[in-house]
């Protein structure tokens, strides 16, 4: 079962210049360190609901990374992941009711406190999809919380993600598939309920993309608008929701 959002994956060029805009913006940043491997190093804005913003930086050329082709793009919302009950579960599931995703992977960072976390992945074959990211040790290690749940700005959680899609009827079936709920349709998206949030699909040529995949975030609480891109680092986000 998939219960909810799990996190907003944010591609930046630099993390300490992204991880200053972001607390400017005010948002409390918490360093997250280095991933299995060294191409990539992170700091997370994690709020009460349990999801959490992914600030994330190449260290190095990595053409080998899932995410190193979006870097010729710019900065901004590059995916999402949600949170399973059990990965393996999840992926079981979803094959069974006609998805095609593989894993599940393995995953981990190593904390600048030098506490080493993991997690297993895993990945549908299209972009519109996100993936799947569940724990193998504590969630609470992985996760700040405390009083890194309390952000100047009033946020205190994802209340929508808005995805591109070319083909919404094939995305939706494929949503179904993956997490096991009907979607409800109106006249311009599909909207999945999650347990504090939810996945909007929307027709590719009415959003800044033309192609498949995330564009756009909506927070909840704090003032209503939208933050300066140039301080997101390329991110569309409203705050408000």
């Amino acid at each position: 079962m998939i219960t909810s959002i799990d996190h907003i994956v944010i591609l930046v060029h630099d993390l300490v210049t992204a991880t200053a805009d972001y607390a400017a913006l005010g948002f409390t940043v918490t360093p997250g360190g280095e991933h299995t491997g060294g191409a990539t190093h992170n700091a997370l804005v994690a709020f009460a609901d349990g999801s959490y913003l992914e600030l994330i930086a190449f260290r190095r050329e990595a053409p080998e990374h899932i995410w190193w082709r979006h870097v010729a793009n710019g900065e901004g919302i590059i995916d999402f992941a949600l949170l399973p009950e059990s990965t393996a579960g999840a992926i079981a599931d979803a094959r069974a009711r006609g998805l095609e995703i593989a894993g599940p992977f393995p995953g981990g960072r190593e904390r600048p406190d030098g506490v080493r976390l993991e997690w297993q992945t895993g990945r549908a074959t299209t972009p519109d999809l996100p993936f799947l990211c569940g724990d193998v040790t504590p969630r609470t290690l992985r996760v700040p919380s405390g009083a890194a749940h309390h952000h100047a700005n009033g946020v205190a959680g994802i209340a929508r993600v808005l995805v591109a899609v070319t083909n919404p009827a094939a995305s939706a079936a494929r949503y179904r598939a993956l997490l096991g709920i009907e979607g409800g349709a109106n006249a311009t998206s599909i909207e999945f309920s999650l347990a504090h949030s939810a996945i909007v699909l929307v027709p590719a040529g009415a959003t800044t993309r033309n192609d498949d995949g995330p564009f756009a975030l909506d927070l909840r609480g704090g003032a209503q608008g939208t933050l300066e891109p140039s301080h997101t680092h390329g991110a569309r986000i409203r705050t408000g929701a």
